[in-house]
This record gives structure tokens, C-alpha cells and sequence, in this order.
């Protein structure tokens, strides 16, 4: 019975639930800015991570490098919208 209950999958739930709350300290805390920003970007990198390892199953695929292969290409094209963006909008970069 114990190689039918998801291991793997509570354990990254529970991992999810702290990684959730460590960005509820940053409320709490009333931490910087800089600091607050920085603990969110990497816990949301973090989570992301996790999210799409243990509950999407990236791994367990035979051809598990052509899913990491789209997945750093969708991340490169929503960084490049994103500080495409910024670029034009916010520091007024223009031709």
C-alpha cells in the first residue's frame, strides 16, 4: 500500500504551503521593498519550479527535454515582452 500513496505529491504540496507562507511574512513583516521583492521573486521561481516538476509531471515524459526546451523558450519570450515593455512604456526608450 505505501508505494500507492503520492509521496512526491504531498511532499511538494506541504513545500508549496511554506513557500506560500514565507511570502506571507513578507506582508507581515512590513519588510523593504528591495528585501520584500527579492523574497518573492525567488519564492515565486521557487514555486513555479515546483509546480511544474512534481504536479505537471516534466520529468516523468520520455522526451522530458523538449518540455524544458519549450518551457525556457516561453520563459525568454515572456521576458522579452515584459522588458520590451518596460522599455518602451516606462523608460521611454523610442526609435
Amino acid at each position: 500500500m505505501g508505494e500507492l500513496f503520492p509521496k512526491k505529491q504531498v511532499g511538494g504540496f506541504i513545500f508549496s504551503l511554506v513557500l506560500t507562507m514565507v511570502a506571507l511574512l513578507v506582508y507581515f513583516f512590513h519588510m523593504s521593498f528591495t528585501v520584500a521583492m527579492t523574497i518573492l521573486i525567488v519564492t515565486a521561481f521557487i514555486q513555479a519550479a515546483v509546480q511544474i516538476v512534481i504536479f505537471m509531471h516534466a520529468r516523468e515524459v520520455e522526451e522530458s527535454k523538449s518540455v524544458f526546451v519549450t518551457l525556457y523558450y516561453a520563459l525568454f519570450i515572456a521576458l522579452v515582452t515584459v522588458f520590451g515593455t518596460l522599455l518602451c512604456m516606462v523608460w521611454g526608450w523610442t526609435y
